[in-house]
């Protein structure tokens, strides 16, 4: 996918997406969270992952994937050669759901037009889903324990442009089931393997490592329980 907007476009994008989030009251959520978490990374990255929505220790830092979840995602994402900064980590729904339920279909649906903002600014080329129901966005039909672990193409409604998806399982699952960890890191391996075969046929073009991150939101570390 050839990007067609600039490094600084991107970023102002990133941070007016953010901006909005956490003023929104299009759902219940606003209610209830304590603050917004619209995602973080580079304006420039390849590679974005989706998950589904923010945890207790999410919605008190504002960022995504701080808790042991996402100390997996930073393991794994190492495992490739990769860090956080290289990479763009965002939620289908930006606000926690209370008891950190799953998203109803009225609070994702509120919450598309951020991811597809957020989308049309990174125009990265793969969009890694973490879990069904961050699949379900882009494949409802799909099942995450058919299709992880590799390009799924069966994609419905567009949402991801011209990138690539690719199911993963949500690290949190991992951590509550043992034996999905093997799996996850085969498939972390995979992704990785794409992502070259992907750069390759792209060279000349923008990597995973061309440009620093540009936070989209200030981190401070908190205390709090998350996934």
């Amino acid at each position: 996918m050839e990007r067609t907007t600039t490094p600084n476009r991107a970023a102002l994008e990133l941070a007016s997406v953010a901006r909005d989030a956490s003023t929104c009251t299009a759902c219940g959520l606003s209610e209830t969270r304590t603050q917004a978490v619209p995602g973080e990374g580079s304006p420039t990255a390849a590679l974005v992952f989706v998950g589904e929505a923010p945890g207790a220790r999410e919605d008190l830092a504002g960022r995504p994937f701080v808790g042991a979840s996402g100390r997996l995602l930073d393991d794994l994402l190492a495992s490739i050669g990769l860090r956080r900064e290289e990479v763009f980590v965002l939620n289908t729904v930006k606000c926690r759901p209370p008891e950190n339920r799953n998203p109803q279909r009225s609070e994702t649906a509120a919450c598309a037009p951020f991811l597809t903002r957020q989308l049309q600014a990174l125009q990265p080329r793969v969009i890694a889903t973490l879990g069904k129901h961050a699949l379900a966005v882009f494949a409802p039909n799909a099942k995450i324990a058919e299709v992880h672990g590799r390009p799924y193409t069966q994609t419905e409604g567009g949402q991801q442009g011209g990138a690539v998806l690719f199911p993963l399982y949500h690290p949190a699952a991992a951590l509550h089931n043992g034996s999905l960890r093997p799996t996850l890191e085969r498939d972390m391996a995979a992704l990785r393997e794409h992502l070259n075969a992907d750069a390759r046929e792209g060279a000349g073009e923008a990597t995973l490592r061309e440009v620093d991150s540009v936070p989209t939101r200030p981190r401070p570390r908190t205390q709090g329980e998350a996934e």
